[in-house]
């Protein structure tokens, strides 16, 4: 099931790129880098449609060419796959539009 929770490990051995976030909650983490504002905030829009298509959005922030991505199931109380599902999406925008980290 998409909302059960599920370990944070086993989120994260399919996401190399991924951490577990440090705060007071189950989260997984990523902070990616681009070449400028414009590549940034073209990957955050493509994520931010993908994410209204799932109804599951991520907590993030964009500095310059830097955007810090953190993705729980708040509903859930922790990592499910729909955080897995949109980390794969991620990683795939990162991927094409030009991510540096």
């Amino acid at each position: 099931m998409a909302n059960a929770p599920i370990d944070i490990a086993e989120a994260l051995s399919g996401l190399p790129l991924w951490r577990a976030h440090d705060g007071d909650r189950p989260a997984i983490t990523r902070s990616l880098r681009f070449d400028d504002f414009n590549a940034a905030f073209g990957f955050m829009t493509r994520v931010a449609l993908m994410a209204d298509k799932m109804d599951h959005h991520p907590e993030w922030s964009n500095v310059y060419d830097r955007v810090e991505v953190v993705l729980t199931t708040h509903d859930a109380g922790g990592v499910t796959g729909l955080d897995v599902k949109l980390a794969g999406f991620i990683d795939e925008a990162a991927t094409s539009t030009g991510a540096k980290a």
